[in-house]
């Protein structure tokens, strides 16, 4: 299925799919269509990852465009949920209609064009809210008590899921005030919920759900379950009222009522537009629910009246769609890795695959507990998706394309890393000598020369004195002295002294050193650097939430989120390392002059700056320091945002791809000459190496 989508960016690419070749492809294109969209809409089980979908239906779409004699006439293009909702007895009282689709900026744009072409007037406002990933249902209230539910099915009719549709939260049985309409919505699993109905559904000896949205459709079609999944509803519509309403009022007045509603923005130009749904993708990994796109509409009543519905999708409404969330992908093993604090953790190792817009080469597995539940498989084809848009995470298989003779994992038996007995008794297995299992691998990163430079505490050393009990973590390094270290094997008392005085004046470090040496994930030493620089001191990183870690240069929802969770994890090592002496805070630089660094914009935002190849007289963290101290953002790939590529002896495809795309190269010399002008203060000189 993947030679349909572009790994690069399968949803762009799905809006720009080329037609079928002949009439076979596009007739056998159909009945994949018609079959993922059965098992989309029915649950439990997906046969198709959305971006895989969308980029078929695309195709067949482009096809039909093309060759419009080839067109079948029952084409899913013309069905709403492009035929695969299941058609039940129960008699819409309007429509349920299916959005059409955008997948970019440019897209939005020449859909809003060509609504108010249709309008013959600009449009009299928007609203934007979140598209959830859900299952569509209508629910009917006669005067105020909730008496019927219905699916989508075929957008004219739809089955009776009344009874698992009242457990839904966010549903009332009964409204704040006695009135006769109906409501329309998604229910959906939210995170909690699914990873609950995981529990229920295999505690119960059946397969894993495949995904929360599929979850969501088999809990709500199969009322004759032994166990209660729970299960979650937000209103987008109301239907049967006296006089036509706005979007917006129709929101304000669910809500009035009891009912959960989708929440929105409201929007008067399509470049507000835009940045509401650049505001939806900014929290969707925040949300707790699965979300896979934006859902903008007409907000005035007048304007939907004017435009109009075609027989699948109405014209004043379109879905702007995310890359997808969830996608399938090769099992290609099964890893064990052992955590700082000795939890052992099994991971995904997959073939690459692009998941909401990252390549995701490996994926959480939580725990073995939980990757029986899930029951995977090395050769296994799996859904993947990121866990509040931040961890990849495994899913589940698609059984029926298990490999034969393929075998379950077998857990290990004793540590993966010391062979040390595991602490079972939890969830998440544990190594019983907890951080001492790890403290090798932890005291070698934060004693070395690009972290807190200790120098002569070597690999030898280490393995001593963690050996012999001294030493579980980096603070312990501050309690060594001089007798206890020269009474280890080969090392006299001159080298103890002088291990301990460096040991000792490594307290010293900025802070910005001291982020570096801990390790915290997603940060490295350039962003060390911005963090301890933004902050200041450790108190007020810690102190940080993630929306204020979010103004940090570089620091999108994702690295803040797992930023945040490090620095969780490791605030009891902080704290004991603020015991010993180690300073928390980042030194202040001093600006003696009011005019622009040299690697600033004229707006004084920083210029983005790739350093490839060797500097003379400097290392390559001192080269990216030195671009943050002349006012730059260093960075280590090269693309169309890049402002300067500085380029030293040994410069590989950098130099090149720089020359590519036409963007500025500083020859490495000249940055040495460029830094020196700066520091010693010389504007004329700064200018003419810039020149």
């Amino acid at each position: 299925m993947r030679e349909l989508v572009d790994p690069v960016d399968p949803v762009v690419d799905a809006a720009r799919a080329a037609p079928f070749p002949d009439v076979d492809g596009y007739r056998a294109a159909l009945e994949r269509v018609r079959a993922a969209a059965g098992a989309y809409y029915s649950g439990p089980d997906l046969a198709m990852d959305d971006a895989t979908y969308d980029g078929l239906m695309a195709r067949v779409a482009a096809t039909e465009a093309a060759r419009p004699e080839w067109k079948a006439a029952d084409s899913p293009t013309e069905a709403v949920g492009a035929g695969g909702g299941v058609v039940g007895d129960i008699p819409h009282s309007e429509p349920m209609l299916s959005l059409d689709n955008v997948f970019g900026e440019e897209e939005l744009r020449k859909w809003a064009a060509r609504l108010e072409k249709v309008l013959g007037r600009p449009v009299a406002g928007f609203t934007v809210e979140p598209k959830i990933d859900g299952l569509a249902i209508a629910a009917r209230y006669t005067d105020g008590v909730l008496t019927l539910v219905a699916t989508r099915g075929d957008g004219r009719a739809g089955e009776d899921v009344t009874g698992q549709a009242r457990r839904a939260a966010g549903l009332p049985a009964r409204l704040r005030e006695p009135v006769t309409l109906e409501v329309r919505g998604e229910v959906f699993m939210t995170d909690d919920d699914f990873t609950a109905a995981q529990a229920m559904r295999t505690g119960n000896g059946e397969e894993p759900f495949a995904h929360p949205r599929s979850a969501a459709a088999g809990t709500l079609r199969a009322p004759k379950r032994p166990y209660d999944a729970p299960l979650s509803f937000l209103a987008y519509s109301v239907h049967g009222v006296a006089e036509p309403m706005a979007q917006s009022a129709a929101m304000a007045r669910l809500a009035e009522l009891g009912v959960a509603t989708t929440a929105y923005s409201l929007c008067a130009t399509v470049d507000e537009v835009h940045a509401a749904v650049e505001a939806v993708t900014a929290t969707r990994g925040t949300l707790g629910f699965g979300v896979d796109g934006a859902v903008i509409k007409a907000d005035q009543p007048g304007d939907r009246a004017g435009a109009g519905s075609s027989s699948r999708a109405p014209r004043w409404g379109v879905a702007y769609k995310f890359p997808a969330d969830t996608r399938t992908t090769t099992l290609l093993g099964i890893e064990v890795q052992v955590g700082r604090t000795g939890v052992i953790t099994p991971v995904a190792v997959l073939e690459p695959v692009q998941v909401g817009g990252v390549i995701v080469t490996s994926a959480t597995l939580h725990n073995f507990e939980d990757l029986v539940r899930r029951n995977v498989r090395a050769g296994d084809t799996v859904f993947v998706r990121r866990a509040g848009d931040v961890i990849p995470e495994v899913t589940g298989a698609q059984l029926d394309l298990r490999p034969a003779g393929s075998v379950p994992f077998e857990p290990p038996a004793t540590c993966p890393r010391c062979d040390g007995e595991i602490d079972r008794s939890q969830k998440r297995w544990r190594c019983t000598r907890g951080r001492a299992c790890g403290a090798g691998i932890a005291l070698e990163y934060y004693v070395a020369r690009t972290s807190m430079d200790i120098e002569g505490l070597g690999d030898r050393i280490l393995r001593a004195v963690v050996d012999a009990g001294l030493v579980t973590d980096p603070a312990d390094l501050y309690d060594l002295d001089v007798p206890t270290l020269a009474a280890l094997e080969r090392l006299g008392e001159v080298s103890a002294t002088k291990l301990v005085t460096n040991i000792q004046g490594s307290r010293q470090r900025p802070l910005s050193r001291v982020l570096t040496a801990l390790g915290v994930r997603m940060t490295g030493r350039s962003m060390s650097r911005r963090l301890a620089g933004h902050f200041g001191t450790m108190e007020a990183l810690l102190a940080a939430s993630v929306d204020e870690l979010q103004r940090v240069d570089g620091v999108g929802p994702e690295r803040a989120v797992t930023i945040a969770a490090e620095l969780v994890e490791l605030a009891p090592l902080i704290a004991k390392l603020a015991a010993k002496g180690v300073n928390m805070t980042e030194p202040v630089e001093v600006v003696t002059s009011t005019a622009a660094l040299p690697l600033q914009r004229p707006d004084s935002t920083p210029m983005t700056v790739v350093v490839t190849g060797a500097v003379p007289g400097l290392t390559r963290d001192e080269g990216n320091a030195a671009v943050e101290r002349l006012g730059g953002r260093s960075s280590g790939s090269v693309s169309k945002k890049t402002d300067l590529v500085v380029v030293g002896e040994g410069a590989g495809s950098k130099a090149a791809k720089a020359e590519q795309l036409g963007i500025r190269v500083l020859p490495a010399d000249r940055f040495a000459a460029l830094l020196a002008a700066h520091d010693a203060g010389d504007p004329d000189a700064v200018a003419q190496v810039l020149a």
